[in-house]
């Protein structure tokens, strides 16, 4: 394969590096599934409803790709547990995470916070809650296991206005897991109280930005606790831009398929060419190191 600016690429992987990807069973992550099964991993595709999951891996088994289906919601601790349980005690461990599944329920030209705290607990909080969960069975191979967030420039800093949030989110150094969540409840408090408008929050998509924002923040903060634990395990994020999707009701500049052909270059680059804590922004070759 190529690596992610288009030169050849030797694979560190075989059919038994296992690859998790959630929210599998349609769009970018459906996509992604397939494309990493292509290359000979074995992949664990999940999504929260079982049928339509089960649905979406039997195709890719037809075709005789190494394709597992596993329900999962992110969103609920106990369906968490079961799944790392069953993936400890069937498959043995992973070596790379996709975190794909969110939700957004505004449309193309509206921006309602009426499902604000599903949003959060989905997006942000459900990809913490099995990130964690996750993190000891991952294999530590030489070639470094890997997460890779699927999040969105619409969390970029630069769509805060608000200055103590952006100082908040700018001091690398201090930022924590723990203030990064007192933000994301700050938000919620003023969704509540008809305040959030005020706060300098981002415009476009306000629910679901606040969620990326707190992704990247977390995955910055994660990549340098495990970088200075010594643990071989990189986490970086990838925006996909604009895709046609069932979320932007097939509005958008390309299709699940070129983004999962090269979200699968970055999740399989090789181990001497791969980052930590940083944001990759479709295929621009600017690396955002802040989150």
């Amino acid at each position: 394969m190529a690596d992610a600016g288009g030169g050849a690429c030797r694979a560190w992987w075989s059919r038994d590096t296992v690859a998790v990807v959630t929210g599998a069973n349609r769009g970018i992550g459906h996509s992604l599934a397939a494309r990493l099964a292509e290359h000979g991993l074995t992949v664990v595709l999940t999504a929260r409803d079982g049928e339509r999951g089960e649905a979406a891996a039997a195709p890719l088994r037809d075709r005789g790709l190494p394709v597992a289906f596993r329900r999962l919601d992110v969103s609920d601790p106990a369906s968490v547990a079961d799944f790392a349980t069953w993936l400890r005690d069937t498959v043995g461990g992973l070596d790379i995470l996709v975190n794909n599944a969110a939700v957004s329920f505004n449309e193309i030209d509206t921006n309602s916070v009426e499902h604000a705290e599903t949003v959060l607990n989905t997006n942000f909080y459900g990809t913490k809650l099995l990130t964690e969960a996750l993190l000891p069975l991952f294999r530590r191979s030489p070639a470094t296991s890997r997460i890779l967030n699927i999040s969105s420039q619409l969390g970029l800093l630069n769509k805060v206005s608000n200055p103590s949030l952006r100082r908040l989110l700018l001091d690398e150094e201090t930022l924590t897991e723990g203030k990064i969540e007192a933000m994301v409840s700050q938000f919620l408090a003023q969704v509540k109280d008809g305040t959030w408008g005020e706060h300098g929050w981002p415009k476009v998509w306000t629910d679901y930005a606040v969620s990326k924002l707190a992704l990247n923040a977390y995955t910055r903060v994660l990549a340098r606790r495990l970088q200075s634990g010594g643990e071989r395990v990189s986490v970086n994020c990838f925006c996909p831009g604009f895709t046609r999707t069932d979320m932007t009701k097939g509005w958008g500049k390309r299709t699940p398929e070129e983004v999962a052909d090269f979200g699968a270059r970055l999740a399989l680059l090789p181990p001497g060419e791969l980052p930590t804590g940083t944001f990759f922004k479709w295929r621009t070759p600017q690396l955002y190191s802040k989150l």
